[in-house]
């Protein structure tokens, strides 16, 4: 655990955090009531056990345990909530948890209203496809494709689009409202300089490549994991000769991608002529010389923080050349979900993990490290009083790997 993290309490479903509090007794139920009118042909079996679990999250009732007999995952899940029965004052209840341990769990309970192991039928299906059959999407792709300029600066537009691409979040309206166009100000942390640095000190083959494997932990699907795409194809080319993207290993946080959803896209770009086509196809060749695999592990929907990794998994991300992290909850995961001080250094709190590490994420909620002064977070607060939360800003965090990470 990340010492700073020790002395900073996790934010809270309860009052004390406004957007916590909201989230549990607003959006998350309202997610449940869009996914039951979106998905009518459900059986009422499922529509009674998804308007069930609705009520309960807004009306504030006590956590249940998943059903022992149709969770795989039971175990896990029974650990992690007994934690938090031992952390939490009271009767644990929506409304009196730790933010990040509802909002997954609650995404779980979808899962298992939905029988999703037995069915495989996603529940968030309908708003993808939407998204998918936009013309948005496929003009921030043509954008992205179009790079240019040298090998530097073409990683640094590609990281760009990666970036700005977390605030098409199908959950979050708030955030998806302010489009993939930007201005000067909304980037508060840019380590891109240092992250090329990086790359030409560790490269074995000119300019910038070298044979260690790089992973990206997705986020969304649909536009984000476009530029998620268009990233890989530039890293297979200049960076790595392998690249491992994290997914989901079921729906969840309604966009978030799953291997269905990297697959899907892929199949929907060849519908397209030119550059949208061509890259798909280099990505398909890639994937079946397995130099870019898909990897739905079951880590990314777990309620755990990254320092409670598993050991196998751990052992992995320390022997990449580079790790990116996509989005705001796996932010929350890296980092800690606690209201920080903002000047505490990114390199500090990630020392758990020894291998260099690139968080690209817009901001979706409270936590924040990395700021180069604490009058940084006042000044935006008298700018913009929701900046923590309403998609407009983001952060480019990047530390490389050094002796004195490992902890």
């Amino acid at each position: 655990m990340p010492n700073y993290f020790t002395a900073t309490s996790p934010i809270h479903t309860d009052e004390s955090n406004p957007f916590a509090n909201n989230t549990m007794k607003v959006r998350v139920p309202e997610i449940i009531q869009q996914t039951i009118d979106l998905n009518s042909n459900y059986s009422d079996n499922i529509k009674d056990r998804l308007k069930a679990l609705r009520d309960a999250i807004a009306n504030d009732a006590v956590i249940p345990t998943l059903d022992e007999t149709s969770a795989p995952d039971y175990d896990s899940w029974f650990t992690a909530l007994e934690e938090q029965r031992g952390q939490t004052d009271g009767e644990l209840t929506w409304h009196n948890v730790q933010w990040f341990f509802a909002e997954t769990y609650a995404y779980r309970l979808v899962i298992q209203a939905v029988r999703w192991f037995e069915t495989r039928r996603d529940p968030f299906l309908p708003k993808k496809q939407e998204e998918l059959s936009g013309d948005a999407l496929w003009s921030l792709l043509d954008r992205a494709l179009n790079r240019t300029g040298t090998v530097e600066e073409q990683l640094s537009q590609a990281v760009a689009f990666g970036l700005w691409g977390n605030r098409i979040d199908l959950s979050f309206a708030a955030s998806m409202a302010h489009g993939t166009t930007v201005s000067a100000d909304d980037l508060l942390v840019d380590n891109r300089p240092d992250l090329l640095t990086y790359l030409k000190e560790s490269a074995t083959d000119a300019p910038l490549k070298s044979s260690q494997p790089a992973y990206i932990i997705a986020d969304n699907t649909g536009s984000e994991l476009a530029m998620d795409l268009v990233l890989i194809d530039f890293l297979l080319e200049h960076i790595t000769d392998t690249v491992y993207l994290h997914v989901k290993s079921h729906p969840t946080f309604v966009s978030d991608a799953t291997p269905t959803d990297v697959l899907m896209l892929l199949d929907k770009m060849q519908d397209h002529s030119g550059a949208t086509d061509n890259l798909a196809r280099r990505l398909i060749t890639y994937w079946e010389q397995e130099r870019f695999v898909i990897v739905p592990h079951p880590f990314w929907t777990s309620s755990a923080f990254m320092w409670h990794m598993p050991p196998t998994l751990h052992g992995l991300l320390n022997t990449a050349r580079l790790v990116i992290v996509k989005g705001d909850a796996n932010y929350r995961r890296t980092v800690g979900d606690a209201v920080w001080d903002v000047s505490v250094p990114f390199s500090d709190v990630t020392r758990y993990l020894d291998t260099p590490l690139m968080c690209l994420r817009t901001l979706k909620s409270d936590p924040i490290i990395g700021l180069p002064t604490t009058e940084a977070a006042t000044k935006l607060d008298q700018i913009d009083p929701l900046w923590r939360s309403n998609g407009k800003r983001g952060v480019i965090q990047f530390k490389p790997y050094t002796e004195s990470n490992t902890q």
